[in-house]
């Protein structure tokens, strides 16, 4: 929905909003926010509202701190649960310089500088429908997250097995009155696992949506004494967690991977996008698989995928296509997880599919047989590659790919790479329980 200046001023008035959030997201995922009072609203829609860049990781040096929010007034919305306690409305924000430069460290201003190329490659829409999963686990006494799960439920069961659905529901209801189209919400395979589904947007919008989703499921879920996390792995033994990113691109209205008389009806677009996909998987992965944990998760076993290939048919290869045509054909990206940047991970997924389209790239066959039961003999006769296996691998790959590197601008790429490197040695230094279970007495 848009909104115009004096449409917003006369909603907060009629609803009583008493503060407003500027929200904003790090170059981590995480979401900050400045919290106005209403009074000092007409100054943040002048854009006017200054911040302390330096104080949040990744941004600036303490000598070029200032920044200011830019609230995008098509994400004003008001918070439901607020309701009781005087309401609260947020808005969406980019960041500037002083000068009035977008900041080249804003994840949401790089993703629109990347729909930027892609438009001036003939495109008009860049779409996302994304399947986040997340556990609910139990909070203890003191409100703090225990590792006791509250329920046993598995894939698509119901109450009384499926103890989390009174919460669930409650986030769907949620979301559907903060305007969420939600296509489907269902218990998923580990106990404890759930996912929700809406409707796909603009790319923009899409990991707009991601950052208000988490929000308001870790909000209502602690209204349910749980807690909800977005860990792309916190069980051993139980499939981790993803979030599935169905990709198309759209021009001129029309979607740019249908075609009616194509193999499996897609267009060569969709098939130069698939390949391009595949050609820097192994370096994106850091981008979308953005933490030790991650690599917990892509491994066999557990329905993530964790080998290079693509198939209409199964899903055990990085790249599935949704039977879905006409305006619906679209790519499935398997192996992203929660805990990625959504505006770093569309960003780097747009780069390599059109850098596919760019060069006219031909993915290679589909391999419609179940990855994980062949040899590695097999992978190899078939040309079916790895993705990386742990955090400092994958980033490795990306240094040194041009394209996503490119994708992510010098600033991003520098401060990812240096925070994410510290974080695979302090845990590779780190003394773990499994060690200790393994050496302490035997040795």
């Amino acid at each position: 929905m848009s909104y115009s200046r004096e449409q917003i001023l006369k909603v907060v008035k009629q609803e009583n909003v008493r503060f407003i959030r500027l929200q904003f997201t790090d170059l981590f995922g995480q979401i900050k926010n400045v919290e106005i009072p209403v009074s000092q609203l007409e100054k943040a829609l002048d854009n006017k509202m200054m911040f302390d860049g330096s104080s949040i990781e990744g941004f600036v040096r303490i000598e070029e701190s200032d920044m200011y929010l830019y609230p995008d007034l098509n994400t004003f919305v008001i918070f439901p649960w607020t309701v009781e306690k005087g309401k609260v409305a947020r808005f969406v924000c980019d960041i500037y310089h002083p000068d009035g430069t977008p900041f080249e460290g804003d994840p949401r201003s790089n993703l629109k500088r990347m729909l930027h190329e892609m438009k001036e490659l003939g495109f008009s829409e860049f779409n996302v429908g994304p399947e986040p999963e997340f556990f609910l686990f139990k909070l203890n006494e003191k409100g703090e997250p225990t590792l006791e799960l509250n329920d046993q439920g598995g894939y698509f069961d119901l109450a009384p097995t499926d103890l989390g659905e009174n919460c669930r529901r409650d986030i769907v209801l949620e979301l559907e009155e903060m305007g969420f189209e939600i296509e489907a919400s269902h218990h998923e395979v580990a106990p404890g696992q759930h996912e929700i589904d809406f409707k796909y947007q603009n790319a923009l919008k899409a990991c707009d949506d991601i950052q208000t989703f988490k929000l308001v499921v870790k909000t209502i879920a602690r209204k349910h004494g749980l807690h909800a996390t977005f860990m792309a792995k916190p069980l051993f033994g139980m499939n981790g967690s993803g979030m599935h990113c169905n990709l198309s691109l759209f021009q001129e209205g029309k979607n740019a991977f249908f075609d009616q008389k194509g193999d499996l009806q897609l267009s060569d677009t969709a098939r130069q996008f698939i390949a391009g996909i595949m050609k820097h998987a192994p370096s994106f992965t850091a981008i979308t698989n953005p933490t030790v944990n991650s690599y917990k998760r892509l491994v066999p076993g557990y329905e993530a995928p964790c080998y290079i290939a693509w198939s209409a048919r199964n899903r055990s290869p990085l790249i599935r296509i949704p039977a879905s045509r006409g305006v619906s054909t679209r790519i499935e990206v398997r192996s992203v997880d929660p805990t990625a940047n959504p505006y770093l991970a569309m960003a780097v997924l747009l780069a390599a599919g059109l850098d596919g389209i760019r060069n006219q790239l031909t993915p290679p066959a589909p391999v419609d047989r179940n990855i994980y039961a062949m040899t590695k003999e097999e992978r190899v006769e078939n040309g079916i590659v790895d993705l990386p296996a742990t955090l400092a691998q994958a980033l490795e790959n990306l240094k040194q790919d041009e394209i996503i590197t490119a994708a992510l601008g010098k600033h991003l790429l520098d401060h990812f790479i240096e925070a994410k490197e510290m974080e695979w040695d302090q845990f590779r230094i780190s003394v773990h329980p499994w060690e200790r279970e393994q050496y302490l007495a035997l040795y």
